[in-house]
C-alpha cells in the first residue's frame, strides 16, 4: 500500500511539472526526529534564471550540496531561498541550567582576547560581540552541536528526506499560481486574437475608402494642372498604397497568437520565450498604428498595445 502510494505521489509531481509554473511561490513545514526537531522555510519570486540561496547549518556534511541539487533538478527560473531551522530537543531545557559562570566568563575572556589583539591591526574593524554570539561560543564549547560521522549523516538524511515533501508543497505552490497565470495569459491571447481579425475587417473598409479619397485626389490634380505625368502620378499612388498596407503586420499577428497558444499548452519553461513573443506583439502593434492612416485601425493598435503591456507584466512571473 505504501508503496502504490509513493508511485501515485511521483505521478502527482510529474503532472504538476507539466503544468505552467509561476515563479513565486512559499512552503513551510516542521518536523523532529530522536533529539532533533527543524523548520523549513522555502520561498521564491521572480529572477531572469535560477538563484538558490540556502540558509543551513553548514556542519552537516553534505546537506547544502544535496539541496542545491535536487532544487536545481526541479526548476528552470526564480530566486529560491531555502532556510532551515535545526534545534536539539533535549538542550532545550538544559542550556540554561548548563551555562555555568565558568563557561560564560571563558567565552568572554576569548571574545576580550581576540579584540584586543584585533585593536593591534589597522586593517582589521570588528562589530561588538552580541550576547548571542557569547552564547553560540558556549555551546561550541559544549560540543552541542558535534556528532560521530555516522550521526551526522542519518541527521541530513532524516532531513533531505522531510524536505523532500516540503519541496513538493512548494512545487504545488508554484503550480497553483501558474494555472492562474495560465488562465490569465489565454484570455489576453484570446483578446489579442480578436482585435486582430477586427483589424483586418477594418483593413478591408480602409482599402475601399483610401480608393476613393486617391481617386478625388487624382481628379483635383488633374482639374488645376495643364500638364500632369499620369505615370508618376500611378506610381505614387501605388508608393502610397504598398506604405499603408497592414497585411504583413496583421499576418505575423496571427503567427503569434499561433505560437502564444502552443507555448502556454506546452511543458517545461516557458516564460523567456514567451517574455519574447509579447515583444514581437508590441513591435506589430506599433508599425499598425504607425502605417493605419485610419482612425478605427488606430483605435484598435492602441487596444492591443495596452493588452500586450498587461501581458509582459504576466509573463514577467512565469517560469
Amino acid at each position: 500500500m505504501a508503496q502504490m502510494w509513493q508511485k501515485l505521489a511521483e505521478k502527482l509531481n510529474e503532472w504538476l511539472m507539466c503544468m505552467l509554473n509561476s515563479m513565486t511561490g512559499f512552503a513551510a513545514q516542521t518536523g523532529a526526529e530522536g533529539d532533533w526537531k527543524w523548520s523549513w522555510d522555502i520561498r521564491s519570486v521572480n529572477a531572469r534564471g535560477l538563484d538558490v540561496r540556502l540558509r543551513v547549518p553548514d556542519w552537516i556534511q553534505g546537506l547544502e550540496t544535496e539541496l542545491r541539487a535536487r532544487v536545481r533538478a526541479r526548476l528552470a527560473r526564480g530566486s529560491v531561498t531555502v532556510s532551515l531551522r535545526l534545534l536539539k530537543d533535549e538542550r532545550q531545557g538544559a542550556d540554561e541550567l548548563s551555562l555555568t559562570p565558568e563557561l560564560i566568563t571563558g567565552a568572554l575572556d576569548t571574545l576580550a582576547t581576540i579584540e584586543a589583539l584585533a585593536q593591534d591591526r589597522s586593517d582589521l574593524d570588528l562589530a561588538p560581540a552580541s550576547a548571542f554570539d557569547v552564547f553560540q561560543m558556549v555551546r561550541r564549547a559544549r560540543g552541542d552541536d558535534d556528532l560521530s560521522p555516522e550521526a551526522n549523516k542519518a541527521l541530513a538524511k532524516t532531513l533531505l528526506a522531510d524536505f523532500d515533501a516540503a519541496f513538493a508543497d512548494f512545487v504545488r505552490s508554484r503550480a497553483a499560481e501558474g494555472e492562474k497565470l495560465a488562465a490569465v495569459l489565454q484570455s489576453q491571447v484570446a483578446r489579442i486574437d480578436a482585435l486582430t481579425n477586427d483589424a483586418t475587417q477594418e483593413a478591408s473598409h480602409r482599402a475601399a475608402g483610401m480608393s476613393e479619397n486617391f481617386t478625388r485626389a487624382v481628379q483635383r490634380m488633374m482639374e488645376n494642372a495643364e500638364t500632369i505625368d499620369t505615370d508618376r502620378v500611378h506610381q505614387e499612388i501605388a508608393l502610397m498604397a504598398v506604405k499603408a498596407d497592414v497585411t504583413e503586420e496583421l499576418d505575423r499577428l496571427r503567427v503569434h497568437v499561433a505560437a502564444a497558444q502552443d507555448l502556454l499548452a506546452a511543458n517545461g519553461a516557458v516564460g523567456r520565450k514567451l517574455d519574447f513573443l509579447t515583444q514581437e506583439f508590441n513591435r506589430e502593434a506599433n508599425t499598425l498604428c504607425s502605417k493605419s492612416q485610419w482612425p478605427e485601425i488606430t483605435r484598435i493598435g492602441l487596444d492591443l498595445k495596452a493588452v500586450v503591456d498587461q501581458m509582459r507584466e504576466q509573463v514577467q512571473n512565469v517560469e
